[in-house]
């Protein structure tokens, strides 16, 4: 019988749960929300991003990014600028008062990555964050090898594909936000 606490996929989900969990918690503690942290990082990192680019970043619908800047947009942080090239395109900009929240949620990120790496020593971490990183590499690769393939209708006439065997496919990955 497999030990699910040391099974990798099983760990990885779990873990990954869990720290969505704790910077809800966070975010709550400061009336926001983590996809709306998720929002001001990456517009710090990309300014100017429509709000398609923004959901398809953050893995949400446009109507969801739409009622989240709403909301950044009523807090003074976040600004929409019409696209000079598409009139039905708005850009994002971050307002200056969206700066001490980010500087906030650095605070917060390095407190979580404390937090995350307490008792280990530099290598474990190192190895830990290589270990992610080739893992998040190959997903993505997965990904974009998917989304590439041209989409087929399945003939309803055609025999039913056999099933995999489990986990041989890569399983999407959550979006980093931070």
């Amino acid at each position: 019988m497999t030990d699910f606490r040391r099974d990798l996929l099983f760990l990885v989900i779990d873990t990954a749960r869990l720290l969505r969990v704790e910077v809800d918690k966070r975010a709550r503690a400061h009336e926001m929300t983590r996809a709306q942290w998720g929002i001001l990082i990456w517009l710090d990192r990309q300014p100017g991003m429509s709000q398609k680019e923004l959901a398809e970043f953050l893995e949400v619908e446009p109507i969801t990014v739409a009622r989240l800047i709403d909301r950044l947009e009523a807090r003074g942080m976040v600004e929409r600028r019409p696209d000079p090239k598409d009139r039905r395109i708005w850009r994002l900009h971050l307002l200056p008062q969206a700066q001490p929240v980010l500087r906030d949620i650095d605070t917060q990120r390095r407190d979580v990555t404390a937090l995350l790496t307490s008792g280990m020593d530099p290598e474990q971490v190192a190895a830990m964050t290589e270990g992610l990183l080739h893992i998040k590499s190959i997903l993505a690769q997965g990904a974009r090898a998917q989304e590439a393939r041209p989409a087929r209708r399945a003939d309803p006439r055609a025999p039913a594909a056999p099933m995999a065997a489990p986990m041989a496919a890569p399983l999407a990955a959550a979006p980093e936000i931070a």
